[in-house]
């Protein structure tokens, strides 16, 4: 079956985007003068989500007077998580998981343009019966993300820290996720999606990886938010 439901995690600090953006969450940094939201949820909408989960902590009011401005058109819908206090990236799509009502669901950071096909990725997330299957994106000459290697059957090998590599595959922070599956995992409230729950690979968790290699900005940085000013407009109309 399609993924029709994404959970955002948009609850982010942005410190490091914080002398570019001083006032905003990550996911409202204006972008041609549309909020870098917009060009995101325009291409899922377009991928076929209808049904959203936004996780949201830090300036949440901001948020959620934006998604109220915003124009869910073709048939899409919207709700809220807040949290009360930090819950980390993992207790984040824990709450939102909650609310799902599909059995999986997209997981998409709020700051991120990862431009998958995504009956590609639900496809693959199926056929596997994966727990969670990660978008990865290939990368040359690179040191601010870890690398991801996987075995001859694109299961997930291991996690490689964050250095200069030459070529390597990067977690794009876009991933099917199989919600009962996650639900059904032991976990304190507030804890790290990609240390505690992916990195480990312990052996009760089915974690694949799909390769595609297509755009991809992550606007947590202002040298990548200034060069987003240019790509996006031009790829979401």
């Amino acid at each position: 079956m399609p993924i029709r439901e994404a959970i955002i995690l948009a609850g982010g600090l942005g410190t490091r985007l914080r002398p570019a953006v001083p006032d905003l969450p990550k996911c409202l940094a204006p972008i041609d003068g549309k909020p870098f939201l917009f060009y995101l949820l325009e291409f899922l909408i377009e991928q076929g989500i209808h049904k959203f989960i936004f996780a949201l902590s830090y300036k949440h009011e901001t948020l959620s007077r934006f998604l109220a401005g915003y124009k869910m058109d073709r048939a899409a819908s919207y709700q809220l998580t807040i949290e009360n206090e930090p819950l980390g990236t993992g207790g984040a799509v824990k709450l939102a998981c909650s609310k799902a009502t599909e059995k999986t669901v997209l997981v998409v950071n709020g700051d991120t343009f990862f431009s998958i096909d995504l009956n590609l990725l639900s496809l693959a997330h199926a056929e596997k019966s994966a727990d969670c299957t990660l978008s990865l994106k290939p990368m040359r000459n690179f040191d601010r993300y870890g690398s991801v290697e996987l075995n001859p059957d694109n299961s997930v090998k291991c996690f490689q820290e964050k250095k200069y590599y030459e070529t390597g595959l990067i977690n794009g922070g876009v991933y099917a996720l199989s919600v009962e599956k996650f639900k059904d995992q032991s976990f304190p409230e507030q804890f790290s999606f990609e240390r505690d729950y992916l990195e480990p690979l312990e052996s009760n968790r089915v974690i694949y990886g799909l390769v595609q290699d297509v755009y991809f900005i992550d606007i947590g940085v202002p040298e990548d938010y200034a060069r987003a000013q240019l790509e996006l407009p031009a790829l979401v109309k």
